[in-house]
């Protein structure tokens, strides 16, 4: 019976190991809803703006590592920014929101390809996986601009003052459900750590919501 035992954990084991082995590497994609928002602060101010609706696409690669471990990189195109309404814009600032005539609220639309480097947690539960990670993530801006009302004016990128980075870095958390067919159901919130405008005066960062489906081919 001992050495049974034994045989069944052998095979057991050398099964998992053949298992892990088998895709040391597997691709996938994703896309779904994001909810984007800004933190601007500065001169003892801080307002973080409403949520807009945006979304995003992108496509994955998962390295196993362990059976429990595996490092996800990625890179996915998403759109960030957020609304101010005016009336809280101007009570935070001290202004008189009739100075804004005509304008209601402002919104803010950037567009980024970012990298996130993630490391993630797998755990077997019923027939799939629930998986935890975090990790840093840089993107880059394609594009930006502020809408008021009917006006639309695009925003300058450059090192001076009032012109926004085209880099940002900042860190992520995600977690999900992958079933045994490679789709998955994912959440994530992403912060960014680097202002997105050159200021003296102040820092704005980016922070986004997301949820939406992925699959591991």
């Amino acid at each position: 019976m001992k050495k049974i035992l034994l045989l069944l954990t052998l095979a057991a084991g050398l099964n998992v190991a053949v298992n892990a082995q088998d895709k040391p590497v597997s691709f996938g994609v994703k896309a779904g809803l994001a909810l984007p928002s800004i933190t601007a602060s500065g001169m003892g101010i801080s307002i973080t703006t409403s949520s807009k609706t945006s979304f995003y696409v992108g496509a994955v690669a998962d390295v196993n590592i362990s059976p429990i471990f595996s490092f996800q990189p990625g890179l996915t195109y998403v759109g960030k920014g957020g609304k101010f309404d005016i009336g809280e814009m101007a009570e935070a600032m001290g202004a008189d929101p009739s100075d804004f005539e005509g304008v209601d609220k402002i919104t803010f639309n950037y567009s980024y390809l970012e990298l996130p480097l993630n490391l993630l947690a797998n755990f077997n539960a019923g027939t799939g996986k629930v998986f935890v990670g975090a990790g840093p993530y840089a993107a880059y801006a394609l594009s930006a601009n502020m809408k008021a009302g009917n006006t639309s004016v695009d925003a300058e990128f450059g090192s001076a003052e009032g012109q926004l980075k085209r880099m940002e870095f900042g860190v992520n958390f995600l977690g999900g459900y992958k079933l045994s067919n490679g789709l998955n159901l994912h959440a994530g919130y992403g912060i960014g750590l680097t202002s997105t405008e050159n200021s003296s005066d102040g820092k704005t960062k980016n922070k986004v919501f997301s949820v939406g489906l992925g699959f591991m081919f």
